[in-house]
């Protein structure tokens, strides 16, 4: 059974930065993607971004130029490093992988919250 396991969530003021990881039970070589979505109270989760098995990655637009998603297969982890956090990041950010037979893993989350 894959494990995802979050953390680095925390409170930051607004413009402030935080960097996430999640770290896996398993090598995520392996792994068709991983990624990183997000929901904020009373909202659909959301997609944040995605990295492949090729090192091609996806931003949604809202994280496009202040946010940026890596991986370190020695590590089994996803960073999802976050610069210039607005009050609207506010949400608990899930990590995700994804198998090539289109399983998909999730982790429990970690709450970002953007507050002065």
């Amino acid at each position: 059974q894959v494990q995802l396991v979050e953390s680095g969530g925390g409170l930051v003021q607004p413009g402030g930065s935080l960097r996430l990881s999640c770290t896996a039970s398993v090598s995520i070589f392996g792994f068709f993607s991983v990624g990183w979505y997000r929901q904020a109270p009373g909202k659909e989760r959301e997609l944040v971004a995605t990295l492949d098995g090729g090192g091609s990655t996806n931003y949604a637009d809202s994280a496009k130029g202040r946010f940026t998603i890596s991986g370190d297969n020695a590590e089994n982890t996803v960073y999802l490093q976050m610069n210039s956090l607005k009050p609207g990041d506010t949400a608990v950010y899930y990590c995700t992988m994804r198998t090539y037979g289109a399983i998909n893993y999730w982790g429990k989350g970690t709450l970002v919250t953007v507050s002065a």
